[in-house]
């Protein structure tokens, strides 16, 4: 697919959300980004970088499941780190691991683990985090000519059944931004909440922005994004996953907070999330 077709596909853009998270480390001074240590200072492999992402990487944050071509938004934010860090593009190694295993307590087989992981402070007692490098809204995804088609504000959500993904930030959203009147019908994957919708076991589903742009163009057929949601609960920021007290944490950090302050990061967002236009905000 081509890169105007992506754009057709994903025509918002969030780049100004990312320009917003701050998320920096406090306390002791942050080392240089480009500082990088020496290969016993915490590097899996000396002189390369191991960067993970999920057994399987969807676009847009992964074009063909291959990050090493850097092509989609977290492929190419990983390798802007990586270059912050000093590290060449053939020295980027990849693996790849299950979303729950990598936040799971234990030593990690990667540097840093990039994939949609929304930084809690619950999870920040079994692993770090980055500072964010991107902040996601959620929206209300449904099929055109079902009940949530024609819902224009949180009310008209509240007697419809939605799903979600169980333990994530689109249902905490859903819950407290929506407070329905019908429990939501939460899934164990956003694969089992979008099969539920197509079988119209439920009215609509909630997902992240972006993916909702994708769903919606690509792999939901006949649907449409009813509206985003308000921020609820924890704010969907995105942070680079790394080992608890990893010593690389502050020089990700700071690699990730240069590339915001530069800019880079919201021309990354600007490329592989769209841009032009909005969703109308459910109130």
């Amino acid at each position: 697919m081509s890169r105007p077709a992506l754009r057709t596909i994903l025509v918002a853009s969030l780049a100004a959300s990312v320009l917003l998270a701050t998320g920096c480390a406090s306390g002791a001074a942050t080392p240089s980004a480009s500082d990088t240590p020496s290969a016993d200072e915490g590097y899996i492999t000396p002189g390369k970088l191991t960067i993970a992402t999920g057994e399987t990487a969807y676009f847009p944050y992964v074009i063909d499941d291959d990050p090493s071509s850097g092509e989609g938004f977290e492929a190419a934010v990983a390798y802007a780190v990586a270059d912050k860090l000093g590290f060449a593009h053939d020295d980027v190694e990849w693996v790849r691991t299950s979303f729950e295993s990598a936040i799971a307590p234990g030593p990690k087989t990667f540097d840093f683990n990039i994939q949609q992981y929304t930084i809690t402070d619950e999870r920040k007692q079994a692993v770090d985090f980055s500072s964010p490098y991107y902040s996601a809204s959620q929206a209300v995804v449904a099929i055109k000519g079902g009940a949530a088609d024609g819902v224009t504000d949180l009310a008209g959500l509240k007697d419809l059944t939605i799903g979600a993904m169980t333990g994530s930030t689109s249902a905490t959203t859903l819950e407290e931004a929506v407070q329905p009147n019908t429990d939501p019908q939460l899934y164990n994957s956003n694969e089992d909440a979008v099969a539920a919708l197509k079988a119209n076991q439920i009215d609509a589903i909630v997902l992240d922005l972006p993916t909702a742009y994708y769903a919606t163009g690509v792999y939901i057929e006949n649907s449409f994004i009813v509206g985003e949601l308000p921020a609820a609960g924890v704010p969907d920021e995105w942070g680079l996953l790394l080992a608890k007290d990893s010593p690389l944490t502050q020089r990700v950090t700071a690699a990730v907070d240069a590339l915001r302050e530069e800019g880079t990061l919201a021309e990354i967002t600007d490329e592989w999330l769209g841009s032009g236009q909005g969703v109308t905000l459910l109130q």
